[in-house]
């Protein structure tokens, strides 16, 4: 009888502990969702905030100048729902603008331009980093909220369902292959 009593302690304890170690993986999972959104939304501000500058700034073309300054002010000021969709714009506006050379090279040309064209390739790279550790992140948490034990127990709380963040983020080729910065 004690004996019983014993190994049903053992076990229940193993599960206790099974249980907050799961837990515990999961509420870090969600830090680290967190974390990387955060890591994303800066890395969009500042795409977004490098290419306002570069089109505010005199050495593109009219034309080119207002593409980018509409394309990336409506990143700046999309509503979470439509944000993917104008982080989206921004990328096609940017492959539309700089998706020749010739371009990166005119941007150059003028003083301040090769600091400005530096800044905007690590920007648009720096993009797809963030957006695949933040989607990753999600995928991982997606895959341990969908266990049974998880769902079960709802081990999960209140906490949101973690959404990935799709978008268009292919960089122009003229900024996309830049050595060196």
């Amino acid at each position: 009888m004690i004996e019983t009593l014993i190994w049903i302690a053992v076990a229940l304890l193993a599960i206790g502990l099974y249980l907050s170690w799961t837990a515990g993986r999961l509420d870090r999972l969600h830090a680290r969702i967190d974390a990387s959104r955060a890591a994303l939304d800066a890395q969009l501000l500042r795409r977004a905030s490098v290419t306002q500058e570069l089109a505010t700034s005199g050495v593109l073309d009219p034309a080119a100048s207002i593409v980018l300054y509409e394309a990336a002010h409506a990143a700046r000021q999309a509503e979470e729902e439509r944000r993917e969709v104008a982080e989206s714009e921004l990328s096609t506006a940017l492959r539309a603008v700089f998706g020749e050379t010739a371009q990166v090279e005119a941007v150059k040309q003028v003083p301040g331009g090769e600091d400005a064209a530096g800044e905007l390739a690590a920007a648009v790279r720096r993009v797809p980093m963030a957006r695949r550790f933040h989607n990753d992140s999600v995928r991982a948490a997606r895959a341990l909220r969908r266990h049974r034990t998880v769902r079960l127990f709802r081990l999960a709380g209140h906490a949101p369902f973690p959404l990935a963040f799709e978008m268009d983020d292919e960089p122009p080729v003229a900024l996309a292959d830049r050595p060196g910065t």
